[in-house]
């Protein structure tokens, strides 16, 4: 087969490339907490309905994170950890994902609004959006503080889970979105560390590129206590229980205890970068933790 013949041949994707384009292991924590958000909430939700809820939360994320690899193919061929993806492999053409990202959106927009309420399927629209207008095209290639802000992005999904059964948000959801909200930034700079390579590489500003890994370590563990509040807080304002307020002590202090390695390092060695794996699994845990403890309190409170 002569070389002509192989830059001709059309591009035939599979079903498993269309669902690495979702990113499956990051929507596992996107559906928990908007599981978790649903349960939390005061009321009843058939539960074909929640189920319909849920499966949109899932749409609506695949739908952002294929969206993003659509923009990023160019950064995603540079980097080690993501040039083995769809569209940067080859595997798949732009405009197959183009198509399959909005297709999504819509589809789990729309879907949302029929069997739920209006306002679960604006902030999930709003939640899609964010992430691929303000995080992916504006924030992330031109400001170290892209995940600050856009962080954002995967703070909604307990607020659409709450807004699906009430048709409201209240005081519990935004105080579960702050959660998230602050927890992104020590849980994502944490990879970041021992990643920076990848990402100086594609010219994206990660604060370990711009500002260094010693400002990072200390804005890691700056981020650490903000989010410590943010954990605190449902059961401060009287929103959760003592279960939850045991839950997230215990487990705020443990991720503080990480966070402190992190922050103490000045090892710059790639290869040795333990503390910050460490930190960037347990947060992850974490999350899961508070968010599970969420729901068992409130049942126990009902």
């Amino acid at each position: 087969m002569t070389t002509a013949m192989l830059t001709t041949a059309p591009i035939t994707a599979d079903w498993r490339d269309f669902l690495a384009l979702t990113k499956p292991r990051v929507m596992t924590l996107v559906v928990f907490t908007g599981l978790c958000g649903l349960l939390a909430a005061p009321g009843h939700i058939h539960p074909v309905l929640a189920f319909t809820a849920i499966l949109c939360i899932a749409l609506g994320a695949g739908a952002a994170a294929t969206l993003n690899q659509w923009y990023e193919v160019d950064v995603d061929a540079k980097m080690k950890r993501t040039a083995n993806r769809p569209l940067p492999a080859g595997r798949m053409d732009r405009e197959a994902a183009l198509h399959f990202g909005v297709g999504l959106s819509f589809f789990s927009v729309i879907l949302m609004g029929m069997a739920t309420n209006w306002l679960a399927a604006a902030v999930l629209a709003v939640s899609i959006l964010f992430y691929v207008f303000v995080y992916t095209i504006w924030l992330k290639p031109r400001t170290a503080q892209n995940i600050v802000i856009g962080g954002a992005a995967g703070a909604f999904p307990p607020v659409i889970g709450w807004a699906a059964v009430t048709g409201d948000v209240t005081a519990l959801p935004i105080a579960l979105f702050m959660l998230i909200f602050f927890w992104t930034p020590p849980h994502f700079w944490a990879l970041a560390l021992f990643v920076k390579t990848d990402y100086a590489a594609a010219g994206i500003p990660m604060l370990p590129v711009v500002s260094g890994e010693v400002a990072t370590r200390r804005q890691i563990w700056f981020y650490t206590a903000i989010m410590a509040v943010a954990a605190m807080a449902p059961v401060l304002l009287h929103l959760t229980g003592l279960l939850y307020g045991t839950v997230a002590l215990l487990g705020t202090l443990l991720f503080a205890v990480f966070a402190f390695q992190v922050y103490r390092r000045r090892e710059n060695d790639p290869s040795k970068m333990g503390p910050e794996r460490r930190l960037f699994k347990y947060s992850i845990l974490y999350l899961f933790l508070l968010f599970g403890a969420v729901v068992v309190d409130r049942w126990l409170l009902a």
